[in-house]
Order: C-alpha cells, then structure tokens, then sequence
C-alpha cells in the first residue's frame, strides 16, 4: 500500500500565491490617483470594448488587472449586489466598503477553496464630499484588503510605479495634472526606458464628486487630448458646463471646458454595459 501524497499546507498556500501573483505581474498597469475634485482611472488599455474600468453604483466605480474573465464575473457580481442593496434599503446603504468586504470573501473562498486562485487585483473607490472623505480600497488575489491613500498601482511593475507616484503626487492636483502624472507613470519602463503613450493607447475615467448622484465618467476624445497637452489650469472653466452636460457626457467634466454634444453614455448600474 503507497503513502498518500502530502504538501505542507504553507507550501500549498505559497505556490498559489507566487501563480496569483505571476499572472498579476503580466498585466498593464491601471493607476487610480485623487485628484482636487475625485478620484481618477488611468490604465493602459488599447482596446475600446474590453475595459478595465467601470462603474458600479452612483459614486463608486471599479477597476482591475489580471484575467478579464475573472474579474468580470466580480464586476457584475457587484453591480447586482449593489442594486439588490439600493432597492431593498436606500441607495446611501451602498458603500465602497461593504463592497470590497463582499469582494474580500469572495476572493479568500476561491484562494483557499478553490485549486486556482483568481489572478486578479481590483480596486473599488468610492467619491466622498471632499478629498478627505474619498476611500480608495485595494484588493489582492487572497482576499486581502488595504485602505490606500491618494493612489494606488496594480499590475506590471507596481512596486516602482508606486513609488514614482510617491515622488510625484501631492493633495490638491488638478485633473490635468494627475492625469499627467500617471501617464508618465505608466510609461516609465523597469530599465529606464521611455514609451510614448497617446490617447489610443490609454483608458481614463473619473469620479467627479460635483456631478450629481451619477458622479462616474469616462474622458475620452477632444477633452482627453486636452487634458493630457496643455498647460496646468488651461482648460479650467466655470462650472456652468455641469449644468448643460448630460447624464452620459464624456465630452466634459465639471470644472472642465469642452462641447458636450456628440457623446456617448457611461456605463450604468443595472443596465447592459461593456465589459470592463
């Protein structure tokens, strides 16, 4: 009679980590960064349908890297979590906190249960009424759960994109700066080495804390441009385009100059989305 084959526990538990964080570390990088009136979403994303950015409820939004089926499934696991709880109560009872809770035993069953664990890392950030209020909370492959603050990395070489953004980010930037910053973030290789990342190549969205209820937008075409090319404040506006943008306008964000005509809705809670 042959003995049973046994692995340490610690060593089951480690080569699971080590694959999660393999499959991880393949991935672009998605930067999430507070801005003076939210919270911003840049990732290097060329494709326009497979999006890695999304949102989830009125003023929280989701982002992550690994594999997109895996992280899929979580989006609209929370999105229909996020209805249910709405519905059944109020719609200030959905936080960003209690979803990243739900996200947290979700991934720890797949990782300890499970005989591959998810190669995923999300984020869910939630837009308060000032900065100080704006909750960013990082999620890993084990269901670990961290309360960052001002910014975060995942994907790639994290490591060292934290802590450019470290070096470079301060309390108070400006949409354009920050989106700035995190491009040059993301295109700073492991080596030295520069890249050159354009408009196609990237995917922005933010959480406006001055949009009402539906604070989640994407930034994209003219106004993406802008933002990334001119000088600090050169596209700051008075507000009153807040009054005039549409439920879905892309094309503008409060604060922000740009026509509000020609665009496309965001993605809402509940209702047929692109997968991100």
């Amino acid at each position: 009679m042959s003995m049973p084959f046994y692995v340490p526990p610690e060593q089951v538990m480690k080569d699971r980590a080590d694959f999660a964080r393999k499959g991880i570390a393949r991935g672009r990088s998605v930067i999430v960064v507070g801005y003076d009136r939210g919270i911003a979403f840049v990732a290097e994303n060329p494709s326009r349908a497979l999006h890695k950015v999304s949102e989830i409820y009125d003023r929280i939004a989701f982002a992550a890297v690994g594999r997109y089926n895996e992280f899929e499934s979580l989006r609209v696991a929370g999105i229909r979590y996020a209805d249910l709880r709405g519905y059944s109560y109020d719609r200030t009872d959905v936080t960003a906190r209690a979803l990243a809770n739900t996200y947290a035993q979700t991934l720890g069953a797949v990782f300890t249960q499970e005989s591959k664990p998810f190669e995923i890392e999300i984020v869910v950030a939630e837009v308060g009424v000032d900065s100080d209020t704006d909750q960013i909370f990082r999620l890993t492959y084990d269901g670990s759960v961290a309360d960052e603050q001002g910014f975060v990395a995942m994907g790639g070489a994290s490591d060292a994109a934290e802590e450019r953004l470290g070096t470079g980010w301060r309390p108070g930037m400006t949409l354009a700066e920050v989106l700035r910053l995190a491009v040059d973030v993301l295109g700073a290789g492991e080596n030295g080495e520069r890249r050159a990342l354009d408009e196609g190549q990237l995917e922005v969205a933010v959480l406006d804390r001055d949009r009402p209820r539906r604070s989640f937008r994407r930034i994209v075409g003219p106004l993406l441009t802008r933002l990334l090319v001119e000088a600090p404040g050169a596209v700051e506006a008075p507000g009153a385009v807040e009054a005039t943008a549409g439920p879905g306008s892309t094309e503008t964000v409060a604060g922000e100059s740009g026509s509000a005509s020609s665009a496309s809705p965001a993605d809402g809670p509940g209702s047929p989305t692109p997968p991100s």
